[in-house]
Formats: structure tokens, C-alpha cells, sequence
């Protein structure tokens, strides 16, 4: 029988929120943990993770990133993936080619960052100072900066670590083949991987993940359209209220181990149960913005508003700064009679308190 859509919304919320483990066993399961640079009251990354790793801090991947098999890199967005799955992408050749020139300046960069072993991007502008060029944002930022960014993405580099939260630079060593996999095998591979982290999934968000793959491996544009149809035919799936939803092999909506617990949680706006907002209003009935980037004036619910999940409703959203010592929290309800409720305000109080000790050993680096 297809499952409901209750059912499958049981299913998304209790197979992502696993039991805590250890963050390497967190970032296996996942797949892939997307970042952001916004710290409000900690980055999207730490805040994902929170969830999912026992006692978890702010700042903890970023510490143990050097010691751990990960690489950060863009995949389906930017963020921090096992060695295994970022081998799956690579070699990458983007459809640009450099310039004579710009290859030039990306050999003479690469010498210099071998003969130091890791370079800050500070350090390669004071050295080489070829001037600011305009960013992604529309800001200004070095010249070699940007270089260092592209030479990331090529593969030729990679991030051995954050200083403050920016990128230090080593050059990448040996191959990252994975096992002689074809490219279509890569790819099935890379598209199962997009499915098992934000399934299950609605057709048209499995065809966007599919598009994303052209920025993490350009060199397969012409095979991606047969990767997705692939997947389609591959994938366990069901039309359910006029949309066919899909979901990994080997896994049934429908099972009673799919089972939630009565914890408040404050979700990322990144966190994989609200990334996919065209999920996210199918399955609680409402539409979630990310506002940090909309002028303060047209804010409807705040700057970096973390949707409130309880009883496997997300029945609001919550502000929260860190003031000093004191954790500052602002609540708006979708369902006021839920932010009233007893039981709630019991697990809200818990909530605030992992929070509180989540935040609580952020260090100046994280």
C-alpha cells in the first residue's frame, strides 16, 4: 500500500533526526553537511549537527575538521562531505577553461602554497598583490583570494583547516579517482546521495538536485538528463495527493520503526528537514523564508529565523541570540494553542538549555 502523506512525513522527520552518534558516524549518515558563514547564534553546519552528535559544541567540526577524512567542497551547495563521496566529483573540469594567463597564475600560486604547506588567503595577497576583484555578493575581495577559490573547486587545492572561520589552503596531494567508477556510476552514486540525504523527496525536487550536479561535476553536463532518468526508474516511489514522492532502496515509509519522540527542536534554515521548501509546506502547511539577506523592513519573522518542531509539527519559529552568558529567545506560533500547552513548554525549557550548553564552549577560532 502507498503510504499517506502523514506517513511520509513521520518517516522524513525520524529518519534524519537518527539517534546522536559520534560526528564522524553523524557526517557518514548524512552524507553531506551544508554550510554557511552566518552566526546567528551559530553557523548553519554546528547547528545541523547539534541534533545529531552527542554533546556536540559550536565550533566542533571546524576543530576537528584536520583530523577527520572530510573535505569541504561545493556538492549539490557548499559544505563538508567524506573524502569518498568528494572522490566521486573529482577530477572536476569546468566547462570555463582557464586563460593561458590565468593558468599561468594559478601554477605560480600552487608552487608558492607548496613550499609553505598551508597559506591563509591574507598571507597570498601581501605576497603576490594583484588587487581586489569583485565577488559573488557584489562585494570586493583579492584577486588571489578569488584564485585560491577557483583553484579549490578544480581540485588542484584543498581547505586544510579554518583560522577564524576562513579557509586555509594546502595543495591537494595524489589522485582522488574512486575505484575507476564511470561517470554514469559516479553520478547514480552522487544522485543516491542527494536522495538519501533530503529523502523522501518530491519529483521536482529530485529533478533540482539533479541540475545541481552540473556545478559539482561539469565534466558530465551531457549525462546528467540520463542520470535522472536513471534514478527515476531505480528510486522506490509513490504519486501521493497529485505528487509522486521518491525515497531510497531498501527503505519503507510505512514501517513502524519511523517513530518520533516529544522533543522541542530549533531547526537550521539549512538543517535537511527545512532545506527543501517545496517539502516543508507539504508536510506542515506553511512557507519558511530565509530572510537574512531581505531588508530588515520586509523581515516577516526575523533575520535568521530557526523553525520549531514539536510532536512532529513545526508549529512556529524561534529568534535566538546569545547575549553575554544569557540565551535571548523570541517565539512566533503557527499553532498558538501548541506554544500554550504544558507539555510544551517543558521541552521548550530542555531545548533552551541544550542550547545554552551547545553555545557554551564557542571558542574565538569557531
Amino acid at each position: 500500500m502507498r503510504p499517506a502523506l502523514a506517513e511520509l512525513r513521520r518517516y522524513a522527520l525520524a529518519r534524519s533526526l537518527f539517534a546522536p552518534t559520534t560526528l564522524t558516524r553523524a557526517i557518514a549518515k548524512l552524507g553531506f553537511v551544508q554550510a554557511d558563514p552566518i552566526r546567528a547564534p551559530a553557523r548553519a553546519q554546528d547547528l545541523t549537527l547539534r541534533h545529531r552528535v552527542i554533546d556536540y559544541r559550536a565550533g566542533d567540526l571546524e576543530r576537528r575538521y584536520p583530523r577527520l577524512a572530510l573535505e569541504e567542497d561545493f556538492f549539490v551547495n557548499y559544505g563538508f562531505l567524506p573524502r569518498v563521496h568528494h572522490a566521486l566529483m573529482h577530477p572536476r573540469e569546468p566547462a570555463k577553461r582557464w586563460s593561458a594567463a590565468r593558468a599561468a597564475e594559478a601554477a605560480e600560486l600552487l608552487e608558492f602554497v607548496r613550499a609553505r604547506g598551508a597559506v591563509h588567503p591574507r598571507e597570498v595577497a601581501a605576497h603576490f598583490a594583484r588587487g581586489r576583484v569583485k565577488n559573488w555578493f557584489g562585494g570586493a575581495t583579492h584577486a588571489t583570494t578569488a584564485l585560491l577559490d577557483e583553484m579549490q573547486y578544480r581540485g588542484l587545492l584543498r581547505v586544510a583547516r579554518r583560522d577564524g572561520g576562513t579557509r586555509v589552503y594546502a595543495a591537494r596531494a595524489g589522485s582522488t579517482e574512486p575505484h575507476l567508477l564511470s561517470p554514469a556510476a559516479r553520478l547514480d552514486a552522487l544522485i543516491d546521495l542527494a536522495v538519501r540525504k533530503y529523502a523522501p523527496l518530491p519529483a521536482a525536487t529530485l529533478t533540482r538536485l539533479a541540475w545541481h550536479l552540473r556545478s559539482a561535476a561539469p565534466q558530465w553536463e551531457g549525462e546528467r538528463a540520463a542520470a535522472l532518468a536513471r534514478a527515476r526508474a531505480r528510486l522506490p516511489n509513490a504519486r501521493i495527493e497529485g505528487v509522486t514522492w521518491y525515497w531510497p532502496a531498501g527503505e519503507s515509509p510505512r514501517a513502524k520503526r519511523w517513530g518520533l519522540d516529544a522533543e522541542v527542536r530549533f531547526l537550521a534554515p539549512f538543517d535537511p528537514i527545512v532545506w527543501d521548501r517545496r517539502r516543508f509546506l507539504a508536510f506542515f502547511g506553511w512557507e519558511y523564508r530565509f530572510e537574512a539577506y531581505t531588508p530588515a523592513a520586509k523581515r516577516v519573522r526575523g533575520y535568521y529565523t530557526l523553525p520549531l518542531l514539536w510532536d512532529g509539527r513545526m508549529i512556529g519559529w524561534g529568534n535566538l541570540k546569545l547575549e553575554g552568558d544569557e540565551l535571548e529567545s523570541s517565539l512566533g506560533f503557527i499553532e498558538p494553542r501548541a506554544g500554550r500547552d504544558p507539555a510544551f513548554k517543558r521541552a521548550l525549557e530542555a531545548e533552551l538549555e541544550r542550547m545554552r550548553r551547545f553555545l557554551a564552549r564557542v571558542s574565538p577560532c569557531s
